[in-house]
């Protein structure tokens, strides 16, 4: 497999610097390679559409922020360390699963939306999403915390693309389940914490839940709770899932995240295995055992 994380701090100076009247043709073109994440969408996606629904960067006002911040990515080495960390989060993986055959993955790391009140926010300053197979995308605001983490942010994004790909979890989006999901995000923090670190490897979303008795025995709760319009209540907690216009269930921010390390934790220690072992683990196995083990 190779994985090609884009040189997207060119494309987005050059933005910045631009007409703003041009810009949303350059935008678009520096997103074109991720088009294939999009493939199970109804219809054409707007690429420029999709990245202001998902906070990047502002196309016609903070210019000098998002240049400065642009320019703090860079002298964080940012694309060198994310090439890097999943090229060697690869190796662990696929050494842990043989027969496995990795798709070739696109990798792009976009500067997020200083004006975004929910991603600066609740959000942290940071999204990721690598669910589908060949596609992976960071979203990030440069804050120092963000940046100490970034390596990790790519690893936990490289388990759910390796885990969701060809020859690994099928994700159904009929059926699939809260506890698919809420496995998913330990998993991948596991696997994170396992090259990094707990004090660097988990989500910072779920940290301040981790310890949360009361959430997690309600997100445990709504563990077979389907369709996917319902998993950011479950997962994220109440506060994004209002701003995303989804019913909230009464979770605090990164419950699910919090959940799904607990679940995890238990299941890798009740078993033996690594996270990079249980890649293609099933989840309803995964919460038996682990709700087994806490009894």
């Amino acid at each position: 497999m190779t994985i090609t994380v884009l040189d997207s701090y060119s494309a987005m100076k050059q933005i910045l610097q631009a007409p703003v009247a041009d810009r949303k043709g350059m935008l678009r073109a520096m997103l074109e390679p991720t088009t294939g994440m999009y493939r199970y969408f109804p219809g054409e996606v707007d690429l420029v559409a999709f990245h202001r629904q998902s906070a990047g960067f502002p196309l016609d006002r903070d210019e000098q922020r998002c240049l400065d911040a642009l320019e703090t990515l860079a002298a964080a080495d940012a694309w060198k360390r994310m090439q890097r960390a999943v090229d060697d989060a690869a190796a662990v993986l696929l050494a842990a699963t043989p027969g496995f055959r990795a798709p070739d993955i696109t990798v792009l790391l976009a500067l997020g939306d200083p004006g975004d009140t929910n991603f600066m926010g609740p959000s942290l300053g940071v999204t990721g999403f690598g669910g589908i197979s060949g596609y992976i995308t960071i979203t990030l605001w440069p804050d120092p915390e963000n940046l100490e983490r970034l390596e990790c942010t790519a690893v936990h994004e490289l388990h759910h693309n390796l885990r969701y790909s060809p020859g690994g979890v099928v994700w159904d989006p009929m059926t699939v389940t809260v506890g698919e999901h809420v496995v998913g995000e330990g998993l991948a923090d596991a696997f994170a914490r396992e090259l990094y670190g707990d004090d660097l490897g988990y989500a910072r979303l779920g940290v301040p839940t981790l310890h949360d008795d009361e959430s997690f025995t309600k997100v445990v709760s709504g563990l077979n709770i389907t369709g996917m319009q319902n998993f950011a209540a479950w997962v994220h907690g109440d506060t994004i899932a209002e701003h995303l216009g989804v019913t909230p269930v009464g979770l605090p921010t990164g419950a699910g995240y919090s959940a799904g390390n607990r679940l995890v934790d238990a299941y890798l220690a009740a078993t033996g295995k690594s996270a990079a072992e249980a890649l293609h683990a099933d989840s309803a196995e995964v919460i038996a055992t682990a709700l087994a083990a806490n009894r």
